[in-house]
């Protein structure tokens, strides 16, 4: 909600009841709940993008009961301004609303030359979190991840450095993303072991993408780790915007390094089947692939990345029709496995 002061600027006043209309999941066996969608801030947050524009997604996700966001060190581009410009939008907006927020951050991916800037070093996550927290005008964040595993570094070095990091009050819990099964099990039980238990993973995971239900899945719930999902729609394939082909302001026709038009074009059988199986149950069908994700309580949710407010309220409307019929999910199963 806003309202003009007297030099007519449009200041934000957090909306009345928006704890009512978002559903919460609690994550594993820990005390966090968390939002059945959360906002990622990987795209559109850079200094290329419109900040006003990002100003209007990060009111709106609050308003609509989005308490969680999520950044990283490098998203931009160029590295590190997607936490600068929230740093300033939390400022001017949110500061009076921290303890109702759970914001993240994340190091492990290319953010500064020479042999310090990358990977799960100690000196490495460390440095680049207190990096972030100015950026962001922070003291901690909520959480903090290893954004993917090293394969040279001990993973003993990088889960101690994650205990340093809370037992120092930079965050007050960590996770890992990008780890496949193996790797996590280990991760989880060293952190166990030093008393800084793992919170949750972060996962790529779609209709496209199921690889976190070959083991992952059982072994955060097993061990009482939460999993929330990131690319849902699968860059935009999952969505009504190649139902009639690739349009030229697309990321498939752009060539874009993370969608390529070869990418939709052989799937283009099985998003249009999805679509009208979403038509038929009311929704769109990002509506849908995110309901379909949190079918399963396991996940404790799904991370979107939006253009727009509009688009935000849009994906939030997914919440309205989670269940499915055993049919529906027979007729997504075979297409997908088409």
């Amino acid at each position: 909600m806003e309202i003009n002061d007297k030099s007519g600027y449009k200041r934000y006043l957090a909306k009345d009841g928006r704890y009512q209309q978002m559903k919460y999941r609690r994550c594993g066996r820990s005390g966090v709940q968390l939002p059945l969608l959360s906002l990622g801030l990987w795209h559109n947050f850079g200094h290329a993008d419109d900040l006003l524009k990002g100003q209007q997604i990060l009111r709106t996700a609050f308003d609509l009961g989005i308490i969680h966001f999520d950044l990283a060190n490098n998203y931009g581009p160029p590295f590190g301004s997607a936490e600068t410009n929230f740093g300033r939008l939390y400022k001017e907006d949110f500061s009076a609303h921290r303890d109702e927020l759970f914001i993240s951050s994340k190091a492990g991916y290319d953010m500064w030359p020479g042999p310090f800037g990358n990977f799960g070093s100690r000196k490495y996550l460390v440095n680049s979190l207190d990096q972030s927290l100015k950026r962001m005008n922070l003291d901690y964040v909520d959480l903090f991840y290893h954004h993917r595993p090293d394969p040279d570094t001990p993973l003993e070095e990088t889960m101690g450095a994650l205990d340093f990091i809370v037992r120092s009050g930079r965050a007050l819990y960590v996770g890992i993303s990008n780890y496949p099964d193996d790797q996590a099990k280990k991760a989880i039980a060293i952190l166990k072991d030093l008393g800084t238990p793992c919170l949750i993973h972060q996962a790529r995971y779609s209709m496209f993408d199921r690889w976190v239900e070959k083991r992952l899945m059982n072994t955060l719930d097993d061990n009482g780790v939460g999993c929330i999902a990131f690319s849902p729609l699968e860059q935009g394939m999952l969505t009504n915007k190649y139902i009639k082909g690739i349009p030229a302001d697309s990321r498939a026709a752009k060539g874009m390094t993370y969608l390529q038009r070869e990418t939709v074009e052989a799937n283009l059988a099985k998003i249009k089947g999805l679509h009208a199986i979403a038509e038929a149950r009311g929704q769109s069908l990002s509506d849908m692939a995110i309901a379909w994700l949190l079918k399963d309580e396991r996940l404790t949710s799904v991370l979107v990345g939006v253009s727009s407010a509009e688009q935000l309220r849009s994906n939030v409307k997914a919440l309205d029709h989670l269940g499915f019929e055993a049919d529906e999910l027979k007729k997504i199963e075979d297409i997908l496995k088409s």
